[in-house]
C-alpha cells in the first residue's frame, strides 16, 4: 500500500508530463486552429494589448497557440517554446480579460499554471527532448 500511495516512481511522473503537456496542448491547438483558419475576419476585431497593431499580436497568438503547442505535444524545445506561450497566457490573464472577472481570466490562468509548471520541470524523458538528451548522454 505504501507504494502505491507514495511512489515517486520516474515512470509515473514523466508519463504524468506526456500527460499534462500533450493533453494541454492539444485543447490549446484547437484555439489556434480557429485563429488560423479565421485569419482575415478576426483580423479586424482582433484585440491589441501591448501596442503591436491587431495583426502582429493575432500573429504571435497564432505562434504561441498553435505552433508552439505542436512543438510542445512533441516535447521539442520544450522549455524555449514555453516562454511565447507562458507571455501569450499572461497577457491574455492580465491584460485582455482583466476587466472580465475570474470567469474570464480562469482558463488562460489554469494554461499559464501548467506551462509555468511545464518550464520548471521540463517535458520528461518522453519527449523528444529526452531522445535527444539520451543521445548525449552516450557519449
Amino acid at each position: 500500500m505504501k507504494k502505491i500511495v507514495f511512489s515517486h516512481a520516474p515512470f509515473s511522473l514523466d508519463f504524468g508530463l506526456l500527460l499534462l503537456r500533450v493533453g494541454t496542448s492539444l485543447m490549446l491547438v484547437s484555439h489556434g486552429w480557429s485563429k488560423v483558419t479565421h485569419f482575415s475576419e478576426r483580423l479586424s476585431s482582433f484585440a491589441d494589448p501591448i501596442g503591436l497593431g491587431p495583426a502582429v499580436s493575432l500573429q504571435l497568438v497564432i505562434f504561441a497557440e498553435f505552433f508552439c503547442a505542436i512543438f510542445l505535444i512533441l516535447g521539442f524545445m520544450s522549455r524555449i517554446i514555453l516562454i511565447p506561450m507562458i507571455i501569450n497566457m499572461a497577457v491574455i490573464t492580465f491584460i485582455v480579460q482583466s476587466g472580465g472577472g475570474f470567469e474570464k481570466q480562469e482558463l488562460p490562468m489554469i494554461y499559464l499554471l501548467v506551462f509555468i509548471v511545464l518550464l520548471l520541470l521540463g517535458p520528461g524523458k518522453i519527449s523528444l527532448d529526452g531522445k535527444i538528451l539520451k543521445r548525449r548522454s552516450r557519449y
